[in-house]
């Protein structure tokens, strides 16, 4: 459970999906911005995932790790699902969308 936990911790992830959506190496600034959150929790956030080895960080910046790359496959199906099923939920007026 300790990858569930880390998981849950803020903006955790949205790190891993705005790297994976950049499809290249971010920056520090880069990836603050892409997920629009302060520096303090991006850095904690990024020492803990570069220590669970999500991310990896080199000269050209920060981006998935191997397990990254493999959790964010993972996780791919179920935003699939997450996708479809707002979009059979009631809209704010109560009728299905």
């Amino acid at each position: 459970m300790v990858l569930l936990d880390l998981l849950g911790r803020r903006m955790a992830l949205r790190i891993l999906w705005e790297l994976k959506e950049a499809g290249r190496p971010l920056t520090f600034r880069a990836l603050a911005a892409a997920a629009q959150t302060n520096p303090s929790v991006l850095n904690a956030r990024l020492k803990e995932l570069r220590a669970a080895g999500l991310v990896a960080h080199g000269a050209e910046g920060y981006r998935l790790g191997a397990d990254g790359l493999a959790l964010v496959a993972l996780v791919l199906p179920l935003h699939q699902w997450a996708e479809d099923w707002a979009a059979r939920r009631p809209a704010a007026g109560g009728e299905p969308a």
